[in-house]
């Protein structure tokens, strides 16, 4: 169906099978493969079947998703290439739904009035999508658009800039702020985290870091779960290259005043801390008062009650013996850590916030014979080792090289879940 490495995302209207827009792969799919999977939907449809994904004996996949009974999405990947499996495809599903909602609002997308009118709205969503489409097998670490979490970068001495960052805010007539460097989460208000949703915190973030070239910005936008029909401003400034900060706010401030008035007042004078972030953020996601394990090759660590994330995968080994195996490519390295998250998640860390959607079959059947909760699981593989674990407030991914014995696996894990907390509080 599709040639080897590739994705490719279709847009149709529910009802009609007319297709919108495709973004993804150079190479279209032709109409009537198009035509073929809209088709074979609607008739399970009305067969009363929900027909959510197929898989290809050459290891192709197919998914589909219906939102608000007006516009259908199907994710198609094809095989040869870096391995996405049907969670991965589901989520990016619904991160370009919100997407779309966050660009145009739920009105304009649940009550179609004229669909020329939509193919050419939808052209403001495309720069959005197109950065969800490259995430889901990129090389940077952002691993949001998988977890529904927030991609995070966890500073040293945060007290400063967060005080910075409270105090922009209520200037500017807002309780939401958020500070990014390289498009993650450095800091954020209290109500950023608490009032938002975790899937409105990481298209959020994704907008504001495609609007990297601009030095400000005034942005209607659409809340997905908290505002869908009713914009709200996204205000956006650079304070360096790479730094951004935004509130989300009413009528007052104007931009010209938010800009020339508020952003010298409140960050003139933390440029320095600002270029510190900046040069943290070349190296890890991590403060340098972190110093992890030689042998761990990647890991990603999430906070289940604020749902923020962060994802480390080193550049260079610290501490190495020279007989060590030289480290897989980066690449490799965040493929296998989200094989090994999709697989701990459907199997094992069953949760509410695992479950992807009601019309989604991820978890595997014997998971619902446990008579317990798994809080840990581990796998080995030929290229590393891979350790989860569990606990009320967070979850822990990482891989480890194969020198590290099996039973030892659980220490190496606790050991790095202790000594990021214990200097962040993350």
């Amino acid at each position: 169906m599709l040639q080897a490495e590739t994705l490719q995302l279709l847009c149709l209207t529910a009802t009609s099978g007319v297709p919108l827009f495709s973004r993804g792969s150079a190479k279209q799919l032709p109409f009537s493969i198009i035509g073929s999977l809209n088709g074979v939907h609607m008739f399970g449809a009305g067969h009363g079947a929900q027909l959510a994904s197929c898989e290809t004996d050459r290891g192709s996949r197919v998914v589909w998703g219906v939102f608000q009974e007006s516009l259908m999405l199907i994710a198609v990947s094809g095989g040869g290439g870096p391995a996405i499996s049907e969670l991965q495809l589901r989520r990016l599903l619904e991160n370009v739904w919100n997407c779309m909602v966050l660009v145009l609002g739920q009105d304009e997308l649940a009550n179609i009035r004229n669909v020329e009118r939509l193919k050419r709205e939808l052209r403001s969503c495309f720069r959005l999508i197109d950065m969800l489409l490259e995430r889901v097998s990129d090389e940077q670490g952002f691993m949001g658009d998988l977890t529904q979490c927030a991609d995070c970068m966890l500073l040293s001495h945060s007290g400063l800039l967060q005080e910075a960052l409270d105090s922009f805010a209520q200037a500017a007539e807002s309780e939401f702020g958020c500070l990014l460097v390289h498009g993650r989460v450095a800091l954020a208000t209290e109500k950023w985290w608490s009032r938002l949703t975790s899937q409105e915190v990481v298209v959020l973030s994704i907008l504001v870091h495609s609007l990297s070239g601009a030095s400000s910005c005034d942005y209607p936008v659409f809340l997905p779960q908290g505002s869908p029909t009713v914009a709200i401003r996204l205000l956006s400034f650079q304070l360096l290259p790479g730094v951004h900060v935004c509130v989300l706010c009413g009528p007052k401030p104007s931009l010209y005043k938010a800009e020339n008035e508020l952003i010298g007042r409140f960050w003139s004078t933390f440029v320095e801390n600002l270029r510190s972030c900046l040069e943290q953020a070349k190296h890890s996601t991590l403060p340098p008062s972190v110093s992890l394990r030689w042998d761990i090759q990647a890991l990603l660590l999430i906070n289940r009650e604020s749902r923020r994330a962060v994802t480390v995968c080193p550049r260079v080994r610290s501490g190495a013996p020279s007989e060590a195996t030289p480290l897989l490519s980066p690449a490799r390295r965040l493929e296998l850590l989200r094989l090994f998250y999709t697989f701990a998640v459907t199997r094992y860390f069953i949760s509410q916030e695992a479950s992807v959607s009601s019309a989604s079959t991820t978890s595997e059947d014997f998971s619902k014979g446990f008579t317990h909760v798994p809080v840990q699981c581990y796998l080995v593989t030929d290229e590393c080792k891979c350790y989860g674990l569990q606990s009320s407030q967070h979850q822990l991914f990482v891989l480890m090289d194969l020198s590290v014995p099996t039973f030892a696996l659980r220490t190496v894990a606790t050991q790095a879940l202790s000594a990021i907390t214990a200097a962040t509080g993350f």
